[in-house]
């Protein structure tokens, strides 16, 4: 049986490009993620495309993932269908991306509420998903589990507070679960890409200016991209990657050193 992947976010950017290129290196794919109707039809030839031309098998929900009652109606179908998933991608960006404290008459500020859907969005559905998987006993032997952080967990970036916090308690999980699921022989990594030009970036207020200030700070003065990122996704997923486990892996070609 081919490997499986299981994708949360799988629409755009590293999602999406990790699910081409996992199905490209033989992986049969459980793909979630929320698209409007255009860029859905775009997605799902994408994805049907795969199914014909690579020859693997992908089951596809534009769902919520932070819903519990999607969550359960997806395991259960990959219970009954026999699936061990190998390798799960936690690729969600939703949050509040409000000031904590007003530069303008009547700007909106960030109020506990927002921190609470972006935690959960970005940090604890993290470990809901793997938590499940596990539980459910839908885990392939030596699993590995990855999601993505940002500079801005240790940094202060204008209106990115919320995330900030939801990226610095998904680093201090991930940490838990490569120790306790370490005993299992399961892996717990964190990627941490350089910025990159995604449709979540775009939502942060001054991005053109994050987005030149990383071409300039990085050692070869390029951006990041998807691809770049999916190449270390697909390692992270190899035997070869075996020892590394709980880790922060920065994906930036030196970005964050400079």
């Amino acid at each position: 049986m081919k490997p499986v992947a299981l994708i949360l976010g799988a629409s755009s950017g590293m999602g999406y490009a990790s699910a081409e290129l996992l199905a490209q290196n033989g992986y049969d794919l459980i793909l979630v993620y929320r698209a409007r109707k255009a860029e859905r039809q775009k997605v799902e030839a994408s994805f049907e495309s795969w199914r014909h031309e690579i020859g693997i098998r992908i089951w596809a929900y534009n769902q919520d993932a932070l819903d519990e009652a999607v969550r359960s109606a997806i395991l259960q179908e990959v219970q009954a269908n026999g699936l061990q998933v190998k390798l799960l991608l936690h690729s969600l960006a939703k949050g509040n991306l409000k000031p904590m404290v007003a530069q303008n008459e009547g700007e909106r500020l960030l109020a506990p509420q927002d921190f609470e859907l972006t935690l959960n969005a970005m940090a604890t559905s993290y470990y809901t998903w793997v938590s499940s998987l596990y539980q459910k006993s839908l885990l392939a032997p030596s699993a590995s589990f990855l999601a993505l952080t940002s500079e801005g967990a240790r940094k202060a970036w204008s209106h990115y507070g919320a995330v900030s916090a939801a990226k610095a308690a998904l680093e201090a999980i991930n940490r838990q679960l490569a120790l306790e699921l370490g005993a299992l022989g399961h892996r717990a990594n964190i990627l941490q890409p350089g910025v990159t030009d995604t449709p979540a970036l775009r939502l942060i207020p001054g991005s053109e200016r994050l987005l030149k200030l990383a071409e300039k700070r990085n050692p070869r003065g390029e951006l990041t991209t998807p691809e770049k990122v999916a190449q270390v996704v697909l390692l992270m997923a190899s035997r070869e990657s075996e020892w590394i486990n709980g880790a922060v892996i920065p994906v930036d070609g030196g970005e964050s050193i400079a």
